[in-house]
C-alpha cells in the first residue's frame, strides 16, 4: 500500500515544506503567484524524519504545502 506522500507523487505532486500560520498563508500565496497549483495536506509526524516535539505538539496546526504545475484542460 502507498503512502499518502506517495500517491500525490504519482498524481505529479511535489513536497516543499511544513509550516504553520502565518508563514503558511504568505508560501501559498507565493506558489499561487507563481502559477502553480497548491494542495495542504494534514501534517503527519509519522512520515516527517527529524520532527521535534514542538511540531508534534501542534500537529494540527501544521500543514504540509505540495505543488504541481496547473492541470490544463
Amino acid at each position: 500500500m502507498l503512502s499518502r506522500e506517495q500517491e500525490l507523487s504519482k498524481e505529479g505532486w511535489t513536497k516543499q515544506s511544513t509550516h504553520d500560520e502565518p508563514r503558511l498563508s504568505d508560501i501559498v500565496e507565493m506558489y499561487e503567484e507563481m502559477g502553480l497549483e497548491v494542495l495542504l495536506e494534514p501534517y503527519n509526524p509519522d512520515e516527517e524524519p527529524g520532527c521535534t516535539e514542538c511540531m508534534r505538539s501542534g500537529i494540527r496546526e501544521y500543514k504540509t504545502i505540495y505543488t504541481r504545475e496547473k492541470l490544463r484542460v
